[in-house]
């Protein structure tokens, strides 16, 4: 396999065109994940923006025991390892354990510490050590500041290929709220910053026995946080979010992804302008 790893991290570290990471909460299918690739991958190049596919083989953290969650791993590392292969673009999932971190590794380009996770030092640093890009995603109950101890546990191990990603803060029950201060206040922390635009729109729980969401509400804050700093924006999207197994309330339709990345590629070139830096995304 080409290293997609090495090249993609040179791309992230050069912050000169915007990072989307996007797909489908969790593999469905194989044919579902190559419909999104196959729609995301041209208009990311006509944009300019560098493109992830993201995908979870075992979403662990469902509301509900009932709830799917995926294929598993040895299933759906098999999916993520075919779409790499097959259309050529750098793949992320999250893992929930060491020997899980271990095996993803060998097949994907970025592994994301879950959320609720993101204070385990033992799956963070054998992330890290897999010696692939390790997407460090901010935990609701966690304050931007404290993203410095999660920083600290992996650069410990070794880590210098790290990405940092704010995803909303709990706010009362059923809810969070997406605040645009800790773009900046992440960003000191020297590591480029992403922004998960659909899990900050979730309602955790508001479902009962599963979340809610407000995805329409999605777009706008990947504008502002754009607009506020960030390096890169997290989506996730579904060809009919109504009938996705997992987090359809909060995800953009995958029809209506170029138009939310187009605007987002407009403020992002917008920011860099007024920072006197050159634009490299396609107009």
């Amino acid at each position: 396999m080409p290293d997609l790893c090495s090249s993609l991290w040179r791309e992230l570290k050069a912050r000169q065109r915007l990072i989307l990471i996007a797909g489908p909460c969790v593999i469905e299918s194989q044919g579902l994940c190559g419909q999104v690739v196959e729609a995301l991958r041209p208009i990311c190049e006509r944009l300019g923006i560098t493109y992830v596919f993201k995908a979870s083989f075992d979403k662990a953290n469902r509301t509900s025991s009932r709830s799917f969650r995926g294929p598993g791993l040895e299933g759906g590392l098999a999916v993520l390892e075919q779409v790499r292969r097959d259309y050529g673009v750098p793949v992320l999932t999250d893992v929930h354990t060491e020997r899980q971190a271990e095996l993803a590794g060998r097949v994907v380009d970025i592994l994301q510490i879950p959320a609720f996770l993101c204070r385990q030092t033992d799956l963070i640093q054998a992330a890290v050590r897999t010696g692939k890009v390790v997407n460090l995603k901010k935990g609701q109950f966690l304050s931007p500041a404290e993203m410095g101890q999660v920083v600290g546990k992996a650069t410990e191990a070794g880590g210098r290929r790290l990405l940092l990603t704010e995803r909303g803060t709990t706010f009362g029950y059923h809810n969070l709220v997406a605040d645009m201060r800790a773009i900046p206040l992440m960003r000191r922390l020297g590591f480029p910053v992403i922004f998960d635009a659909t899990h900050s729109v979730q309602l955790p729980g508001g479902g009962g026995d599963r979340s809610s969401g407000q995805g329409e509400l999605a777009p706008v804050l990947a504008r502002s946080a754009v607009a506020a700093g960030a390096d890169g924006v997290f989506i996730e999207t579904h060809p009919n979010p109504a009938r996705a197994l997992s987090d359809g309330p909060n995800m953009i339709r995958l029809k209506g992804m170029e138009r939310v990345l187009a605007d987002v590629v407009r403020v992002y070139e917008a920011v860099r302008a007024c920072r006197g830096e050159r634009g490299m995304a396609a107009r």
